[in-house]
Parts: C-alpha cells; sequence; structure tokens
C-alpha cells in the first residue's frame, strides 16, 4: 500500500533529492529576496579531487528547464567570475552586497558553476597536485558531472547543455565528445554546447588578430604594408595567404612581435577594445602577460623565451588578475569567513583568487585546434560559437574563419539580428551549428552586453528566432 502511495507523491510533486547539506540558506551580502533555490558544495573528479561547484536552480520552472553547465577558461581561471559578475543572479558590488541580475541565465535555465580544474578558486585535490592536461580536464568535469547527477537525480530527465568562454573553447567541445562517446555516460541528456569568444584554433586566432588590429586603427600603413610584405604570399592580405602565426622570415617575425606587443602589451584592455584597462593592487606587465596573453603567438620566439625566462616567477605574483582586470571585490568577498561558511568551504581550502598560476604554469596543451571535435559535435548536437566583436584574446574573426573552415552547409545566410530595437550583432546558421557576434561586447558578453547575452543563450537553447 505503501509502495502506491509513494508512487503517487513522486508523480505528483517529483523527486526531490538535492542535497540538503550544499543549500545556502543565508548568503551574506543579499539584501533581497530570492524566488530559486541555489547551492555550493563539492563534486568528485578523477582521482579525487574535489572542485567546487555553485548551482542555482531556474526561478522561472526548475523541474522542466533545462540544466546549463558554465565553465570560465584560463586555464586555471575560476567559474565563480562568470557567476559574480557576468550571468549568475547576483552580480557583486564593490560594498561586498550583491545585486539582482535582471539578464541572469537562471530566468530561464538552471545554471551549475564549475571551478575546474582543481586548485582553481576553491577546488582542490587532496594530494595538492595541480599539474592537469586538456583530456584529464575533461575527464575530471566529466566524473564531476556524473557526481552533480547522483546529488540531483531529479534533473537527469531535463535537457543538459554545455556552456563557456575563452579556454572554454577547449574545454566544453573536449567534454561534450567525451560524454557522447562513452556507452557508460549515465544518460546525462546532452543536447547541445555553446562557446563564447572560445579559442579554437591558435593559428586561426593569431592570424587574425593580426588583421583585427590593422582594421581597428592599432598600428599603421608603413607596419601593415611591411607585414603583408614580408608575411603573405604575392603580397596579397587574405586568410590563406598570410602567416603571421608561424612566420620563418626574420623581417615578418620582427614585425608579428612589434603588432603583438602594440595589441597586448601597452595598455590597452585586450579583453575588450573600447573598455577601459583596470588595474588592481598589484597587478604587473610581466604578469599580464602570462595570463590569457600566454595561449597568443606561442611559436613566437620572443613568447617562448619570455615564458621559459618567467614562467617560474609566476607564482611569486601577487596578483592573480588577467590584464585590464580587477578582481578585489569577489576576492574580498569570496573570502570573508562568513561567506566561505555559507557556501560550504571547509577551513583548509585555500583563499579563493580569481586564476591559479599553479594550474595554468603546470597545464599540460594537447590541443592546437578543435576541428576534429566540432565535426563529430555537429553530427551529433547542436552547437553555437558567439563571440563580442571588440575582444582581442579570442577574436571574434578567428572564430569566424574556423566555423566557415568546418565545411557544414549554410542552411541561413549571414543576417542581422535584434535585441528589441537595437541591432544585437550578426548570425550566420549552418547544418547544426549557429555563429553570432555581439555587437559592442568584449570576451565577457554577458558582462558587457547581459541583455543580449540572454536572448542569443534562449534562442539557442529553445530553438527561437535570434
Amino acid at each position: 500500500m505503501w509502495h502506491s502511495a509513494l508512487l503517487f507523491l513522486t508523480l505528483v510533486f517529483g523527486v526531490q533529492c538535492a542535497p540538503k547539506e550544499d543549500e545556502i540558506t543565508d548568503l551574506p551580502g543579499l539584501n533581497y529576496a530570492v524566488n530559486f533555490k541555489h547551492y555550493s558544495g563539492y563534486l568528485e573528479g578523477w582521482r579525487g579531487k574535489q572542485l567546487h561547484y555553485w548551482f542555482v536552480e531556474s526561478s522561472r520552472n526548475p523541474s522542466e528547464d533545462p540544466v546549463v553547465l558554465w565553465m570560465n577558461g584560463g586555464p586555471g581561471c575560476s567559474s565563480m567570475d562568470g557567476l559574480l559578475t557576468e550571468l549568475g543572479p547576483y552580480l557583486i558590488s564593490a560594498d561586498g552586497t550583491l545585486k539582482k541580475n535582471d539578464f541572469s541565465w537562471n530566468t530561464v535555465t538552471n545554471v551549475i558553476f564549475l571551478e575546474a580544474p582543481a586548485c582553481v578558486g576553491f577546488s582542490y585535490d587532496p594530494h595538492d597536485n595541480c599539474t592537469t592536461s586538456d583530456d584529464e580536464v575533461s575527464l575530471s568535469n566529466y566524473m564531476a558531472l556524473q557526481d552533480f547527477f547522483r546529488k540531483f537525480p531529479e534533473f537527469k530527465k531535463n535537457d543538459f547543455y554545455i556552456t563557456g568562454e575563452s579556454y572554454g573553447g577547449i574545454y566544453v567541445p573536449t567534454l561534450a565528445v567525451r560524454i557522447l562517446q562513452d556507452e557508460d555516460n549515465a544518460n546525462i541528456p546532452l543536447k547541445g554546447f555553446a562557446v563564447g569568444n572560445g579559442l579554437s584554433s591558435y593559428k586561426l586566432n593569431d592570424n587574425s588578430i593580426v588583421f583585427f588590429g590593422y582594421y581597428h586603427g592599432l598600428y599603421g600603413d608603413n607596419l601593415w604594408s611591411s607585414l603583408v610584405h614580408h608575411c603573405c604570399e604575392n603580397d596579397r592580405a587574405n586568410s590563406d595567404s598570410c602567416n603571421f602565426a608561424t612566420p620563418t622570415n626574420p623581417i615578418c617575425i620582427k614585425g608579428v612581435a612589434i603588432a603583438m606587443d602594440i595589441v597586448y602589451n601597452e595598455g590597452l584592455n585586450m579583453y575588450n577594445l573600447y573598455g577601459k584597462c583596470l588595474h588592481s593592487s598589484n597587478s604587473g606587465k610581466m604578469k599580464r602577460y602570462f595570463t590569457d596573453v600566454g595561449h597568443l603567438f606561442r611559436s613566437q620566439p620572443k613568447q617562448k623565451e619570455l615564458f621559459e625566462k618567467f614562467k617560474h616567477r609566476l607564482m611569486s605574483l601577487k596578483s592573480s588578475d588577467p590584464p585590464c582586470t580587477d578582481s578585489r571585490d569577489m576576492q574580498n568577498y569570496l573570502n570573508n569567513p562568513e561567506v566561505r561558511a555559507s557556501i560550504h568551504i571547509p577551513g583548509h581550502v585555500q583563499e579563493w583568487e580569481i586564476c591559479s598560476d599553479r594550474v595554468y604554469a603546470g597545464y599540460q596543451r594537447q590541443y592546437e585546434n578543435m576541428v576534429e571535435q566540432y565535426k563529430y559535435l555537429t553530427s551529433h548536437v547542436p552547437g553555437l560559437v558567439y563571440n563580442g566583436d571588440v575582444d582581442m584574446a579570442c577574436n571574434f574573426l578567428g572564430d569566424e574563419w574556423f566555423v566557415e573552415q568546418l565545411g557544414l552547409k549554410a542552411v541561413e545566410r549571414r543576417r542581422m539580428w535584434h535585441d528589441g530595437d537595437q541591432v544585437a550583432g550578426f548570425v550566420k546558421r549552418f547544418d547544426n551549428l549557429d555563429l553570432v557576434t555581439i555587437r559592442g561586447a568584449g570576451h565577457m558578453v554577458p558582462q558587457d552586453k547581459p541583455s543580449a547575452a540572454l536572448k542569443m543563450i534562449t534562442s539557442f537553447i529553445f530553438k527561437k528566432k535570434y
């Protein structure tokens, strides 16, 4: 008899198995009532690695809305940045309070913010091993996802999407492929993936930023003419004829180094060309050079020489901020003992920093591009590649070239899309892959253009017109 009653209650109210010990019941700085549940705790990855997650349920219909995984990049940077400054339901203020984000992605989806790999943010390795690789990260993240659905089995029936930005261009596709190719994938219902301002190809990213720099007025005709003459076949400047990424001509190498220095190392905001360059209290020129800049022009002799010379000094630098950013508000908030207690961070876990130099210095990059991953994924699930069009870390042109060179059938020609009565950017749709730009946004699209970002992700997930 009681089995029938239990079945009835399950059908009527659903299965509520969320871990009570991870539920956030009193979040410091939150001065308004929220209409959703939120959780913070740990998921177990490969070899016992403990990956910190922060899960916010949808404020609309959590039992039916999709579940979205969000990952920031680096490699080695924290997804708390995504939570507290980009697409989360509450945004950090300088006074330590949390203000409501009307354009949070949890207005239409459930969102998991995962700090990965171990040693990033509040994530840790019990053996204090912070070295890792692309494949190990995807494996550990996959195991953490399986752990998430063990903790929250009620969400296994919801559609699931993987999203991320920057080095998420590697994290997202490699994780998605691993899920789809594993016959024992714990029935994770992967329905699609989205990559924002992602690193999809080192070569195309390097080649395209030189074009981007010239056509945005960052260097003059003398430098550009020299680059075209010494780096491009037959003095023709196009994506096929120019090799700025792996040049051999000494004059080309010198010219590319000058262009690279102007773009990344002279005070411009590499994440938003037209944004201010913020400076945290301990940031320095060398530090800026080896955060996200470190994945650019890696074949350049100057870059190789500097990285080998200075990588051992990374951990001695006090600021973990990427170039032209200031994470002190987040750092002060997340390291507040009351906040740590409210989000269930054990006392032995390190203080929170936005990026981990230990992870970055010991990270093994295994892929030059994501061509094979995208070809596999687009034959199984839909994808979205989106770019803020004034980002210089992973610029829109390189990702556009990457998508165009996949050879997918175009199903909708390039056109404007709108957010309200304003042009939000451009969209071109291919067979199972959408290519979208967001006008006036930089590297962190949901931060720069929150309304357009929400419309974009809603259009992709719910198959609405952009």
